[in-house]
């Protein structure tokens, strides 16, 4: 279960860092997810308590109406990653 957990973790930061490298994202966007990034690689927390905090701060993100929609279906690709995620 644990392979399965890091994998999902993994292929969600990969989105987000994409997202985040992607010159057409807005500044907003790019910086929210650059904080969030380098919260989920801090192993202060387990990972799916890491996974929790960052589907609350994407709901957060993909509910701002500035949002690009192809960002917007990104970000809720990588939530459905980090939902994978159990204890």
């Amino acid at each position: 279960m644990s392979d399965r957990n890091k994998t999902s973790m993994a292929e969600a930061v990969e989105t987000m860092d994409q997202i985040a490298k992607n010159t057409s994202t807005p500044k907003t966007v790019k910086k929210s997810l650059t904080d969030l990034l380098d919260e989920l690689n801090a192993s202060q927390y387990s990972l799916s308590v890491r996974a929790a905090n960052a589907i609350s701060q994407l709901d957060d993100i993909t509910q701002d109406p500035n949002v690009p929609s192809y960002v917007r279906t990104q970000l809720w690709q990588a939530v459905s990653k980090l939902e994978a995620i159990r204890e």
